[in-house]
C-alpha cells in the first residue's frame, strides 16, 4: 500500500462567528516604534487584537513553517465557517502559498457582529472539512493512475485543525460526534464513486481559544481514539501570545520537526554603529538534521554534555522558554563566516529551514546575510579542546538550507592505506573481486512498476536488498581464507549459485563445473592454496582438495533454500565427493608412496647430518696429528747433530685435507664444506705413483742417484752409508 500520512492533507477550520470578533484583552503598543516624536504630540493608545485575528495569525504561522520546510507534497486547505462554510483554496499546488491564503482571508474580512449567532456554527466548516478530505490530491491521483486496477491500495489520511471558542466539554464532544458521523456517511458515498476516496484515518485537533483574564470552560485532553477512523485531542489556549506558541508546538509534532538555536551571532547596534552585540536565532527544520549529533552521543558525551542545561537525558538538547512554552532545542555556536563560498565541504544532508520569529531583527539580518551568497559554519559548544564543526548554513536558489557536515574522515581526502583499516596489517584483501561485487550490485532507476505473483507491487529497493543479502551469505574477504574463489574453474558455479532461481542450463553449467573439479583431482592438479604462515612443504595434495570440497559445499549449502533446483546442485556435489572403492584404494596407495618418500628423504637428511659429524671428527683428528708432527720437527731442528730439514710443507694423505696455518679455536662451516669438496675431488683423479709406493705417507726422492753412489735405504726412509 502506498502510504500517505496524516501530514499530507491538513484542513484548517477557523470559526468566523460574531463572538470571534471579541477582544483578546492583551494590548500591543502600536506607537512604540515612532522615532523623534515632536513635543506636544500625544502617542497613540495601545490596541488589542480580536480572537479572529489571533486565530488567523497563528494559522498563517503554521502554514508558513510548513511551506518553508516542505514546499511540496504537504498541502493545506483553509475553511472559514460562519452561517455556512467558505473554502478559500483547493488541493492544487498553485494554491499552496501564503499569498493566496492571505488574499482570500482579506476578502473574507473580520466577523460580522450583526450576524445572527444562532445561524452561525463551526459545524458547517467541520462537515466541509470531511468532504474536502475525501477529494483526491494531485499526488494521490498520480499514484492511483499508476497502479490502475490496484488503485484502492493508495491510502487516504488527513488532519483537521479547528480553532473555535467552545462553550463546554459537552460542546466539544458534540463536535467530535458530528465529525465521526460525517466521516461514516462520506465513506459510503466515496465507496461508490471513482473520484472520491474513503478516509482511512483522520486526526481532529480542537483548539479552544478564549480571552485573557477569563477562566477556560473547556479542559485539555490528550489524544484518544474516538473510533477506528477518528482520533481526537483538545487544547485550551488563551488568545494573544500563547495561541501562536501552541500552533508552533503543534507544527513541530505534526511534521516531525526539530529546533536549532544559533547563538553568539554578532550584530551591529542601531544606536551605536561601532559596537556589536550577540543575538540568538531559533530555526525549525526536519529532525533528520540532528541524527548525526544523536548518533555521536556516546563519543561526545564529555565534550558536549556540559553545555546543555535542563532535565533532559539527551546531552545535545537544552530547554528554551518562549512565551511560556518550554521546548527542546539544539544549541550551535556561530563561527566567523568565510569571505567566499568556493570551499567544498563534506556534506551528508541538506534540510530547508524556517525561522521561528521571522519578523524579528536578528532573524531578518541572518536571512539577508545568507541570501547574499554567504555561508556560516556552526560548531558544537565546547569548553575545552578543538572545535567541532557539525553544520553549515547556506542558500541555494533563494532558499536557505541547513547542511549537515560529517565529523569523520572525508571522501575528498586521500584514502587511507588498506593496512590502516580494521584488519590491521592484513593486506591480501580481495580488492579486485570486491570491485566486481560492487559492479554487480549497483542500483539503477526503475522505469516501470512490476508485480509479484501474489499481485503486490514489487519494491525495487527490497529486491536490491535481497540480492545483496544473497551475494554476501558466503563471501570471504581475504585471499588466504578461500580456495574456490581463487580458482578460475569455480567461477561459473559461484556466479550462478547466488541467483534466486536456477534454470536447467544453469544447473547443467554447475554440474559441468563440479565434474571439472573431479577431473582436476584425478589428474592431481595443483590448487591455489595459500601457504602464508606455514612452514615446510605445506599441506598435501589430498588435504588441499579436501579443503576445496568443504568450502564448495559450504557455498552451495548457503543458497540451498533459494529454490528446489539448488538442491539438485548440492546432490550432484555430494555424489561426486563420495568416491568409488578403487579410487579410494588408489588414493591410499599414493598416500603411502608419498609417506615412504617423505621417510626416505628424512633418512637421507639424517645420514647427511651423521656424515657431516663424522667428517668434523676426522678433521679434528687430522689437526691433532699435524700439531704433533710440527712439535717433533721443532725438536729435530733444535738438535746440533741433526741435518737441516727440507723447507717443504708436508703432504696430506688421501682423505685428509691441509688445515689452515693459523687456525685457532673451532673450525668454521666454510672450512668443513671446503674440505669435503676437496676430498670428493681427490677421488676423481689418478693417484700419483710415488704416493702409492710411499712409506708412512713419505716418498723417497732421487732413489736412482742414491743407488749409483752406493747408498742404502732404511725402512724409516732415511739413507745411510755402508
Amino acid at each position: 500500500m502506498k502510504l500517505f500520512s496524516e501530514a499530507h492533507k491538513t484542513v484548517f477550520v477557523v470559526d468566523h462567528c460574531p463572538y470571534m470578533g471579541e477582544s483578546c484583552r492583551q494590548t500591543v503598543e502600536f506607537d512604540m516604534f515612532t522615532k523623534n516624536r515632536a513635543p506636544g504630540i500625544i502617542p497613540l493608545a495601545p490596541i488589542a487584537k480580536s480572537l479572529w485575528t489571533c486565530a488567523v495569525e497563528s494559522a498563517m504561522e503554521y502554514c508558513r513553517i510548513m511551506y518553508d520546510v516542505f514546499p511540496a507534497r504537504k498541502l493545506v486547505n483553509f475553511i472559514v465557517s460562519d452561517s455556512r462554510a467558505h473554502t478559500l483554496n483547493s488541493w492544487g499546488q498553485e494554491d499552496q502559498n501564503l499569498q493566496e491564503l492571505m488574499a482570500a482571508l482579506a476578502a473574507v474580512g473580520p466577523p460580522n457582529p450583526r450576524m445572527d449567532p444562532e445561524c452561525c456554527s463551526v459545524l458547517h466548516g467541520l462537515v466541509e472539512a470531511v468532504e474536502v478530505l475525501c477529494k483526491c490530491t494531485d499526488y494521490q491521483h498520480e499514484a492511483r493512475t499508476t497502479l490502475m486496477e490496484n488503485a484502492d491500495r493508495v491510502s487516504n489520511r488527513g488532519r483537521i485543525i479547528c480553532i473555535t471558542n467552545a462553550k463546554s466539554d459537552s460542546h466539544v464532544r458534540m463536535l467530535e460526534d458530528c465529525v465521526q458521523e460525517t466521516i461514516h456517511e462520506h465513506n459510503k458515498l466515496a465507496a461508490s464513486s471513482d473520484n472520491l476516496m474513503q478516509i482511512q484515518h483522520c486526526e481532529l485537533v480542537l483548539i479552544h481559544t478564549y480571552t485573557v483574564g477569563e477562566d477556560s470552560l473547556v479542559s485539555d485532553r490528550p489524544k484518544k481514539d474516538v473510533s477506528l477512523v477518528l482520533t481526537s485531542e483538545v487544547h485550551s489556549v488563551r488568545a494573544g501570545r500563547q495561541l501562536p506558541a501552541k500552533l508552533m508546538t503543534l507544527v513541530q509534532q505534526h511534521f516531525d520537526l526539530a529546533s536549532t538555536t544559533i547563538t553568539n551571532i554578532p550584530m551591529k547596534e542601531e544606536q551605536h554603529a561601532n559596537t556589536s552585540a550577540n543575538y540568538d536565532v531559533e530555526l525549525l527544520h526536519q529532525k533528520d538534521a540532528h541524527t548525526e549529533l544523536l548518533r555521536n552521543e556516546g563519543k561526545n558525551m564529555q565534550a558536549i554534555g556540559d553545555h546543555f542545561k535542563g532535565k533532559k537525558v539527551d546531552p545535545h538538547l537544552c530547554n528554551s522558554n518562549r512565551d511560556g512554552v518550554v521546548k527542546d532545542t539544539v544549541t550551535l555556536k556561530w563561527c566567523t563566516p568565510r569571505t567566499n563560498n568556493i570551499e567544498l565541504h563534506y556534506c551528508t544532508g541538506a534540510y530547508r529551514i524556517s525561522p521561528v520569529d521571522v519578523n524579528s531583527r536578528p532573524s531578518s539580518c541572518l536571512t539577508n546575510f545568507l541570501l547574499n551568497g554567504r555561508s556560516v559554519l556552526l560548531e558544537q559548544p565546547r569548553k575545552s579542546g578543538s572545535k567541532v564543526i557539525s553544520h553549515m548554513l547556506c542558500s541555494h536558489g533563494g532558499e536557505i538550507f541547513l547542511h549537515v557536515l560529517s565529523c569523520v574522515r572525508s571522501i575528498l581526502e586521500d584514502p587511507p592505506s588498506i593496512s590502516e583499516g580494521c584488519g590491521g596489517r592484513v593486506t591480501d584483501y580481495r580488492i579486485t573481486d570486491f570491485g566486481e561485487f560492487m559492479r554487480e550490485n549497483r542500483l539503477a532507476p526503475v522505469h516501470e512498476m512490476r508485480y509479484l505473483l501474489d499481485g503486490t507491487v514489487e519494491v525495487p529497493l527490497e529486491k536490491a536488498k535481497s540480492q545483496l543479502e544473497r551475494h554476501t551469505r558466503y563471501w570471504p574477504m581475504i585471499i588466504s581464507q578461500t580456495t574456490i574463489f581463487n580458482m578460475q574453474a569455480v567461477v561459473p558455479l559461484a556466479s550462478l549459485i547466488v541467483k534466486e532461481n536456477l534454470t536447467d542450463d544453469d544447473i547443467l553449467n554447475c554440474q559441468k563445473t563440479i565434474y571439472n573439479l573431479v577431473d582436476m583431482e584425478r589428474k592431481n592438479d595443483h590448487l591455489p592454496i595459500s601457504t602464508a604462515g606455514t612452514r615446510g612443504k605445506g599441506s598435501k595434495r589430498d588435504e588441499q582438495y579436501r579443503i576445496m570440497w568443504n568450502e564448495l559445499e559450504t557455498l552451495v549449502r548457503a543458497h540451498l533454500n533459494n529454490s528446489e533446483k539448488h538442491q539438485r546442485v548440492l546432490e550432484c556435489l555430494l555424489a561426486c565427493r563420495s568416491k568409488p572403492p578403487e579410487e579410494e584404494e588408489r588414493k591410499k596407495s599414493r598416500r603411502k608412496r608419498e609417506d615412504k618418500e617423505d621417510k626416505s628423504e628424512k633418512n637421507v637428511k639424517e645420514h647427511e647430518a651423521d656424515k657431516t659429524w663424522q667428517e668434523s671428527e676426522r678433521q679434528k683428528g687430522a689437526l691433532e696429528r699435524e700439531k704433533d708432527e710440527v712439535a717433533e720437527a721443532e725438536i729435530i731442528k733444535d738438535s746440533p747433530d741433526s741435518p737441516e730439514p727440507l723447507n717443504k710443507k708436508p703432504r696430506v694423505s688421501v682423505g685428509e685435507t691441509q688445515p689452515p696455518e693459523k687456525i685457532k679455536g673451532p673450525v668454521s662451516l666454510l672450512t668443513f664444506w671446503t674440505n669435503r669438496i676437496n676430498t670428493a675431488n681427490s677421488r676423481k683423479h689418478q693417484e700419483f705413483a710415488g704416493r702409492l709406493s710411499s712409506i708412512n705417507n713419505k716418498a723417497e726422492l732421487y732413489q736412482h742417484l742414491k743407488e749409483e753412489n752406493g747408498m742404502d735405504t732404511h725402512e724409516n726412509g732415511k739413507a745411510s752409508r755402508q
